[in-house]
């Protein structure tokens, strides 16, 4: 009768044992993918509806995303056993024969010479003498000193089986801590329709105090029709909030609470970002959890949303987490400088949302704190952004600018009346720079523009029949119907 082999402790295709065999094992059930690319995150019910999904939230509507049960099931790694031994314990080693014994011969007599004592002691001592004088040199060398290298001098320490502490953890904790108690959760209600009529509904989004006597920054669709603004700190204080005032050009608005002496944002340069900077998300994720923190890096740059008629452009991308209720609230820098305002998510993507950048924000900011009307400057033309196709199709004589014109050639690229018109612009003028900025993919005209306030004097660079000019124009005020 032969034995069943030994089964093989590496081999992973081994039956499991029937002790263990009914262990379940995590297996979530899938989620459903919205139907939609886009959607605003105002309300969660009413995403299907829109192409972009802003990081607002209303409460009481269906949640936008499926929601984990409370009680988390108990996970184990596929392939583990349920054994404690390890795989190498059940490895015999190979049978030998065994060793012949040896019998121990006389042992000779010492005729003298030191004792075994004497020889103890004098390896001790010289062990003790030898260490001593191995301190001593270490000590002189400054071997025991404690270093202080900082900044790209210090060599990193090697770490064996230690988690290692890198720059980027200790970026986020401060850049968190700084702006943290600037960010604010708005609470919002608004008029509704319901299937039984019109009631109130209330939203959840966020926003950024930028100045300590009261001013902060949001997202116009989350407080767009609001009957009431609640504004809730960090450190709990509640006020009422007023609009006062929406942009014409983007998803911005101005909410000012009457309080001094607030916790206000640093604010920073949204051009001056770079794709794969570190970047850090704070709001009120799903209105549930507020003043969270995420971070991720810039993705990209210049990108742009469309809804119907109205259009967002120059977003800066990110993979940094953003959520329904994120909406309005802070996109920092490692230095702790707001460079952005979370506006909207790809819903269905995952790591893809979307920031206003600051530059934008920064004229409409300062008009609020000087207590004028928002507006945003126009000049009235029409034009295309020279890229290396344009610029071979057309043969045109430089990689950059922006090219007034319609494009196909019907209408005119100057609008009658304009400030472009009274400053001398032409169709075919090709605008090169402005105030000594050059134009290019990632200056374009309109994000220059949008810099700059109504009535400012600007120099334009204008190619005109070969010859560069300069062209003095006064910025006009952007139609409120203007999209």
């Amino acid at each position: 009768m032969t034995q069943d082999p030994q089964p093989d402790p590496l081999d992973e295709t081994q039956p499991i044992d029937p002790a263990v065999a009914d262990i379940g094992r995590y297996a979530p059930a899938p989620e459903p993918r919205p139907d939609t690319r886009w959607a605003w995150a105002s309300s969660p019910s009413q995403t299907p509806a829109t192409p972009w999904a802003s990081s607002a939230t209303i409460t009481g509507a269906p949640p936008a995303v499926p929601v984990a049960s409370s009680q988390p099931p108990t996970l184990q790694a596929e392939g583990v056993s349920a054994q404690t031994s390890t795989p190498f314990d059940d490895v015999e080693m190979a049978s030998a024969p065994p060793p012949s014994p040896v019998t121990p011969g006389p042992t000779p007599r010492r005729r003298g010479g030191p004792g075994i004592g004497t020889i103890v002691a004098a390896s001790l001592l010289s062990a003790v003498l030898a260490s001593t004088g191995t301190v001593l040199v270490l000590h002189e060398t400054g071997a025991f000193t404690a270093g202080t290298a900082s900044g790209p001098q210090a060599s990193p320490q090697t770490n064996t089986g230690q988690p290692v502490a890198i720059n980027e953890s200790s970026a986020v904790i401060a850049a968190a801590a700084s702006v943290s108690p600037a960010v604010v959760k708005l609470t919002v209600t608004a008029q509704g329709t319901d299937p039984f009529g019109t009631g109130q509904s209330e939203g959840v989004g966020s926003g950024v105090i930028y100045d300590a006597n009261g001013w902060i920054l949001t997202n116009k669709h989350v407080v767009n029709g609001a009957t009431k603004i609640t504004v809730e700190l960090k450190d709990g204080r509640t006020f009422d909030g007023r609009i006062y005032g929406t942009d014409t050009f983007s998803d911005l608005a101005i909410v000012k609470i009457d309080a001094t002496g607030l916790p206000a944002a640093a604010l920073g340069k949204s051009d001056e970002l770079k794709v794969g900077q570190l970047v850090i998300a704070i709001g009120s994720p799903l209105g549930t959890y507020s003043f969270s923190v995420t971070s991720g890096i810039v993705s990209a740059k210049g990108r742009e949303l469309t809804e119907g008629t109205a259009r967002i452009t120059n977003l800066i991308q990110t993979d940094a987490a953003i959520n329904p209720g994120n909406s309005g609230g802070p996109l920092v820098d490692a230095a702790g400088h707001v460079v952005g305002i979370n506006t909207a998510v790809a819903t269905d993507s995952s790591g893809i949302g979307f920031a206003i950048p600051i530059d934008i924000a920064r004229p409409i900011m300062n008009q609020a704190v000087k207590g004028e009307t928002l507006a945003r400057p126009y000049i009235g033309v029409r034009y295309n952004t020279i890229t290396l196709q344009l610029k071979t199709a057309l043969n045109l004589p430089v990689d950059n600018g922006a090219l007034i014109g319609t494009g196909d050639g019907t209408g005119n690229g100057v609008t009658t009346g304009s400030p472009a018109e009274k400053a001398g612009l032409k169709d075919g003028d090709i605008l090169l720079a402005i105030n000594g900025t050059p134009l290019d993919q990632e200056h374009p005209l309109d994000a220059m523009l949008v810099q700059h306030a109504p009535n400012e004097v600007i120099t334009l660079d204008v190619l005109r029949a070969g010859a560069t000019i300069k062209v003095q124009l006064t910025l006009g005020v952007r139609p409120t119907n203007l999209q």
